[in-house]
């Protein structure tokens, strides 16, 4: 199980983010939860939308650069420590996190996690192994 994640390189210009943003919105996509990593000549917006499928095939409609990439969604416990408990265990299995972003949402009194592992394969076993909850989409989507 794994989420596909919407990559979006944009300028990093005022107006250009509204532009995407204007696009998804007018094709009634909704953004679930999204981070910018920026430079001072673009920024990679990355984020979880309600139908990845559409939102690739509309943004590139727009000739806006765009990819997809499978993340991994964990449900981590909303305790102090938790998030380096779940860092810990990566370790031991010689994961490396290319990077990591929260939902704004809870379930069950857990936060959700989503990230970007190297080795996306074995961090999927290692994280199922451990015990770990990996929300599919339908799950993220509330279906």
């Amino acid at each position: 199980m794994s989420l596909t994640q919407i990559s979006v390189f944009i300028e990093n210009k005022p107006g250009h983010l509204q532009k995407v943003l204007k696009i998804l919105g007018d094709e009634k996509i909704n953004i679930l939860t999204l981070t910018i990593a920026e430079t001072s000549d673009f920024g990679i917006l990355r984020m979880i939308v309600n139908s990845s499928k559409k939102a690739y095939e509309v943004l590139r409609s727009h000739n806006i650069t765009c990819s997809v990439t499978e993340v991994l969604a964990l449900e981590i416990d909303d305790v102090p420590g938790a998030l380096c408990e779940s860092i810990e265990t990566f370790a031991k299995h010689n994961l490396n996190i290319e990077y990591m972003y929260t939902f704004n949402e809870k379930r069950n009194n857990k936060c959700i996690m989503v990230f970007r592992f190297e080795n996306f394969d074995t961090a999927q076993k290692a994280v199922k192994e451990a015990g770990y909850t990996i929300l599919s989409e339908k799950e993220i989507n509330g279906e």
